[in-house]
């Protein structure tokens, strides 16, 4: 009886998923004015989400100097968001592998895998028309990284979608409309942000649904696995190639980015509700509240 009241709720949530989709999608190849010219006095993040923001590298800085190390902290989140995304669909892929298509679970899993693969090619236009180009992953994480859709299995699949997709969603949200920000960032934040919260709700349930059902050991390893989200989110947003990229000395960068109590508190506030969701469901196991806390996502 309660595997077949879980998948009644899986069902029904996923309809109410696949109508929103209908009802609010975008296309970003035409529903994004790429042709239109960047303004040379306008930011690609809001000063407050720089990492160097308020250093001492930061008062040194020309308002062109930061302009400039604006469009490459956006370039390097674009390029960590088509990294993540493609990581994602290829993990729910696999999971849909021996499902039922006609399942509107199923459906929906499809549905939210077009969404990514827009949002992918939106990035990278994104990349492109700022007159950026993108980062990579060092051969280390890239090597783990084609590894990981083979890993992300019940939950941890979950865990992982809320690491990728609410701690940005929460910090897109600062973007969609400051007044300094390129309209063209404008533009492409109102897409994901109005697409992301879809698949966010899609994650949050489906990790409700399966801790009703979950043993203990699954609990615990997801538990302890999901401390790593900490240091890998914390190196992407150091990364030492783009301070490099805007001319500044990046070893120096890197570590006055890492000292910076607003970079700080900008990843705090991105984590806040992902946390408190995480708390409530009593995700957070061994030291996976030290290692955020430790990494500057948790105070």
């Amino acid at each position: 009886m309660a595997r077949t009241q879980k998948i009644v709720d899986r069902e029904a949530s996923a309809e109410r998923l696949l109508n929103g989709s209908v009802k609010r999608s975008y296309d970003p190849v035409v529903d994004i004015d790429w042709d239109a010219p960047l303004d040379p006095d306008k930011y690609f993040l809001p000063p407050k989400l720089i990492s160097l923001y308020g250093t001492p590298m930061w008062d040194g800085m020309t308002r062109a100097q930061r302009i400039e190390l604006s469009r490459q902290e956006m370039a390097n989140i674009m390029s960590v968001g088509i990294w993540f995304e493609n990581i994602l669909n290829q993990a729910l892929l696999r999971r849909i592998f021996e499902q039922d298509p006609t399942s509107r679970h199923v459906q929906y899993a499809l549905t939210e895998m077009g969404d990514e693969c827009r949002h992918m090619l939106m990035f990278a236009k994104l990349i492109d028309a700022v007159g950026a180009r993108p980062f990579r992953q060092d051969p280390v994480r890239h090597r783990v990284a084609k590894n990981l859709p083979f890993l992300f299995r019940g939950n941890m699949l979950w865990v992982a979608a809320l690491i990728g997709e609410e701690i940005f969603d929460a910090l897109q949200r600062q973007m969609m409309s400051d007044p300094e920000l390129q309209p063209i960032v404008h533009q492409a934040m109102r897409i994901h942000v109005a697409e992301e919260a879809r698949h966010i709700r899609y994650a949050r349930e489906s990790i409700v649904r399966r801790l009703r059902h979950a043993n203990r050991a699954e609990k615990e390893i997801v538990g302890r696995l999901l401390g790593l989200g900490g240091p890998v989110l914390a190196h992407q947003f150091v990364n030492r190639e783009m301070y490099e990229r805007a001319g500044l000395d990046a070893a120096e960068a890197v570590r006055q980015a890492k000292a910076n109590p607003h970079h700080k508190a900008a990843k705090q506030l991105g984590f806040a509700k992902l946390l408190a969701f995480f708390d409530e469901n009593d995700l957070m196991r061994g030291r996976s509240k030290s290692l955020w806390r430790a990494t500057g996502f948790v105070a």
